[in-house]
């Protein structure tokens, strides 16, 4: 028979107090309090921050945890609310210069981007292209293509747009270099109400609706889009987070019915995590995979509600036979 040590190289220890500095897979028998323990990956959490200053729908988000952005959407009126988090609260930014909902945004609380979207009424797509300093906007260079409901990422000197709906749903991709866009390659499913993340040369676009909800995810490697792994749950309006090998969705509308799910991926597959407290769609969301941040959207109302995502990490168990 297999014995533990031949498994892992060690033997497991007798000894009267938990070990300080635990490696993973470690195992060892606490005999002071009788018990068996074990130090290995636990579950992700998701867990309460500090609320939105402005309860809204199709917030676009950017930055990361500690330093969240938040811009722009809808209460019952289109609003040029910015406001930054600072990882414990929410404080007033400054407002857009052209206040439009169902836009994207990209880069950092420092250095922001927001591009594209609607105004109402009356109902005109938008290819404008404002610029944060972490204080003002200014405007950038317009976009090729005026559309609503795409997504984006990257960085303010190097950002992406993709998808979206212009007349019908939008395949369409562009690249901002600062102060101009210009066509990137097309992706392979037109469709709008989608999350975006990663960088310019290494994007990812996952979920929306094309005439209903899709799984669909794409890569993006700086000129061409190509296939990646199916999320577990279609759906549309989720937000999403961290990079194209270390991507975080969360939040949306699958059908009628709004959603709490989390999923991770690895650059191949989409794996199931700890789901949300507050199931609701068309949220904003920023951060990377492990430390990321979902704010606003829409649950019967509009929510102010912030919730502060930390990935699986290692945690001392105790091991039973159940």
């Amino acid at each position: 028979m297999t014995t533990f040590k031949e498994i892992r190289g060690t033997a497991v220890q007798s000894v009267s107090s938990d070990p300080s500095n635990p490696e993973g897979g470690q195992i060892w028998y606490n005999n002071s309090i009788g018990v068996l323990k074990g130090y290995q990956l636990g579950a992700a959490t998701w867990s309460a921050g500090g609320n939105l200053g402005t309860a809204r729908q199709n917030i676009a988000g950017a930055g990361t945890q500690t330093a969240g952005l938040g811009v722009g959407g809808y209460t019952t009126v289109q609003v040029g609310v910015t406001e930054e988090y600072d990882g414990s609260a929410w404080t007033s930014g400054g407002s857009l210069n052209s206040t439009r909902y169902q836009s994207a945004a990209a880069g950092t609380q420092t250095a922001g981007l927001y591009f594209g979207g609607l105004t109402y009424p009356p109902t005109v797509l938008q290819s404008l292209t404002e610029e944060y300093d972490g204080s003002t906007w200014t405007s950038g260079g317009n976009m090729g293509t005026a559309r609503r409901l795409l997504a984006g990422c990257g960085l303010q000197t190097a950002g992406l747009a993709f998808g979206g709906f212009t007349t019908g749903n939008s395949n369409a991709t562009e690249e901002y270099d600062g102060s101009a866009w210009t066509g990137g390659g097309n992706m392979s499913t037109a469709r709008r109400e989608f999350a975006g993340a990663g960088t310019q040369t290494a994007g990812l676009g996952f979920g929306g609706t094309i005439t209903g909800a899709v799984a669909n995810t794409e890569e993006y490697d700086g000129s061409a889009w190509t296939a990646g792994g199916n999320l577990g749950t279609a759906r549309y309006t989720p937000a999403g987070a961290g990079t194209q090998t270390a991507g975080l969705a969360f939040g949306g509308q699958a059908s009628a019915t709004k959603q709490s799910a989390t999923e991770e991926y690895n650059g191949t597959s989409w794996t199931a995590s700890t789901s949300m407290t507050t199931a609701r769609n068309s949220l904003g969301g920023c951060g990377i995979q492990t430390s990321g941040l979902a704010f606003g959207g829409l649950t019967t109302v509009n929510s102010n509600a912030t919730e502060e995502y930390s990935g699986p990490a290692l945690v001392t168990k105790t091991i039973t036979t159940s």
